[in-house]
């Protein structure tokens, strides 16, 4: 606790015992020392469902189904919304559809091939680029996923700095939209740490990262580094388990299973989480196809529960 926010709750605390409980009772609280809570009081983090958890229904269903389960937020992929689009559909309503359900759109997943290796390349990529900010703006998103699938091996870290804090301006100023930068163990900038970096080093008050528990533990790049990071550095964390086999190397995306079913501890960093003072959303993260299989509202329902059940045992 800060020494000065220590104080003045420690005088506040001798005002109301020494007054009479008529009086105390008359003192105003401060809403700002009154933590938000979601889930019936259950989370302080909202909790979304990444679309990609139930692939196989369509956009609108998908937003149904988030519904339905009693989700927070629903975080949806480009594809979907250029589909939508294509059908005829009209992403504003769309957007205006999922704030009546009482759900809102923390993120889009996501700004691929953002981040080319060159200057020429990325001036070329800015007309997919933001299309994409469009369509996401569309749905009013709070954030993008900017996805570094392109940086090139042996990326120039200031170099990509740069052209990311290039995409943050052009978010925020054309779009009213925050692009905040992911890692994938699948591509060259692949670990938290990286990601960081590249985020610090774009000198930007809006530079985000979207920590992922899964590619956190996969890229090898552990959970020890959340300890150092302040929680408005992050825009959304995605959340899932990884199963003890196949081995660390052999995991893939589709191996992700529901919070709690594997061997990740879970519990513990969210505690450390909780410590950052991060209030976004936990997005449930699952491409696991023998999920697609399943009724798809009984796996939004049973990803929501156990997501919860994870987060009371972090007691947080």
């Amino acid at each position: 606790m800060k020494r000065r926010r220590f104080i003045g709750l420690g005088a506040l605390a001798g005002v109301v015992t020494g007054t009479s409980p008529s009086l105390a009772a008359k003192i105003p609280l401060d809403n700002s020392q009154i933590e938000k809570r979601y889930q019936q009081g259950q989370s302080p983090w909202p909790i979304c469902l990444d679309t990609a958890t139930i692939r196989p229904a369509s956009l609108r269903e998908k937003v149904q189904i988030a519904a339905q389960a009693g989700y927070d937020a629903i975080e949806p992929w480009d594809r979907e919304l250029a589909e939508f689009e294509k059908e005829g559909g009209n992403l504003k309503d769309l957007g205006k559809e999922i704030k009546d359900l009482g759900l809102f759109v923390p993120s889009v997943i996501g700004l691929w091939n953002a981040l080319p290796p060159t200057l020429e390349t990325f001036k070329e990529s800015l007309k997919d680029t933001r299309n994409r900010m469009r369509m996401a703006a569309d749905i009013q998103s709070q954030h993008i996923q900017t996805i570094p699938n392109t940086v090139g091996e042996n990326y120039d870290q200031k170099y990509v700095s740069k052209r990311y804090r290039e995409l943050i301006e052009i978010g925020i100023n054309e779009y009213g939209i925050n692009p905040a930068l992911v890692f994938v163990k699948f591509f060259p900038l692949k670990t938290l740490g990286q990601a960081v970096g590249v985020a610090l080093d774009a000198n930007h008050p809006k530079a985000m990262v979207i920590p992922d528990t899964f590619h956190m533990h996969i890229s090898e790049g552990g959970f020890e580094g959340l300890n150092f990071l302040n929680g408005d550095l992050i825009a959304i964390f995605q959340f899932a388990d990884a199963p003890a086999s196949p081995e660390i190397t052999a995991l893939g995306d589709k191996h992700r299973v529901y919070p709690g079913d594997g061997i990740l501890p879970l519990p513990e960093i969210l505690k450390t989480l909780n410590s950052t003072g991060y209030k976004g959303c936990i997005s449930l993260e699952l491409y696991n196809p023998e999920y697609w299989k399943q009724d798809l509202q009984e796996v939004a329902n049973t990803g929501l529960r156990k997501t919860i059940e994870v987060i009371n045992k972090a007691g947080v």
